[in-house]
């Protein structure tokens, strides 16, 4: 996926134009895992934690940022949503991880 021209008004804001997905955004499935503790979202509850890494959050600004969070909030395609952090969502919804990380980045395009 050419993500800059997919992404231009994303891309217009990033300093460095030559980055990699996984830099700008993480979506990665929930699971039960009994040997961590590190996520504090029930994998019952969210399917999905997403990461909203350090380029997009500066392209978006804090104001921004917070308009993602409240859209995320109202989005019909949720079954469940919580922001944990400015930058870290638990979700459950039915969306599959390539479609979740598009509509993501889909969303995050229109706000820049």
């Amino acid at each position: 996926m050419n993500l800059e021209k997919k992404y231009p008004k994303l891309f217009g804001k990033l300093e460095d134009k030559d980055v990699e997905l996984r830099h700008l955004l993480n979506v990665d499935e929930n699971y039960e895992d009994y040997d961590s503790e590190e996520f504090e979202f029930d994998f019952e509850e969210y399917n999905y934690i997403v990461y909203i890494a350090e380029p997009i959050q500066n392209a978006l600004g804090k104001e921004k940022l917070g308009l993602l969070s409240k859209k995320f909030e109202t989005e019909n395609l949720f079954e469940n949503f919580v922001a944990s952090e400015e930058d870290l969502y638990g979700i459950k919804c039915d969306l599959n991880e390539d479609e979740m990380t598009t509509f993501i980045l889909s969303t995050i395009e229109d706000i820049v």
